[in-house]
């Protein structure tokens, strides 16, 4: 049984601004903390100016990740990992994986602060220890915190594609 996906409010084309069009739908798992998966059935969307395609996700769910942005969450703020369905390979890529992306969430919430004229004074006076408290200036640190960085960042196509594939040529 799958889930549907249907957004309440209308998204620009995070590329150019311009409407998106329904062009059909696909299937998304996601891992929950528990590891029961989901089946999310996402709406393809297609830019009318630029002809890009978009899926429509739901703030649970991190771009290019199979768990929840909970499971995530939990590992990535060192909370109790015990009630985390996954191994602890998958854990530490959690973890390398948001300490190579901090620095650069932090730069895209200091600049959408900034477009939106709600730059913190103690956000660029004196920065904290931590790049979770950092985070924490602009997003809070209660739960859920995850999805309110991942949602304005990905809104304004500025999350980064983090999949990758290797090429051997033989020379």
């Amino acid at each position: 049984m799958a889930f549907s996906v249907r957004g309440a409010e209308i998204v620009p084309c995070p590329c150019c601004g311009r409407k998106l069009r329904v062009i059909g739908s696909r299937l998304r798992k996601s891992i929950k903390p528990s590891g029961d998966i989901i089946v999310l059935n996402i709406r393809r969307l297609r830019c009318t100016h630029c002809s890009k395609i978009h899926h429509e996700l739901p703030d649970f769910i991190v771009p290019y990740k199979r768990y929840d942005a909970d499971s995530i969450e939990t590992v990535v703020s060192n909370d109790s990992v015990q009630t985390i369905a996954a191994d602890d390979c998958t854990l530490y890529r959690w973890r390398n994986w948001f300490q190579t992306i901090a620095n650069y969430l932090i730069g895209c919430l200091i600049s959408l602060s900034i477009r939106n004229f709600q730059v913190p004074v103690d956000i660029l006076s004196v920065a904290p220890q931590s790049a979770l408290q950092r985070i924490g200036h602009f997003v809070g640190d209660a739960p859920g915190w995850l999805g309110r960085v991942v949602r304005p960042i990905t809104n304004l196509n500025l999350w980064l594609h983090t999949r990758s594939a290797f090429l051997s040529r033989n020379a």
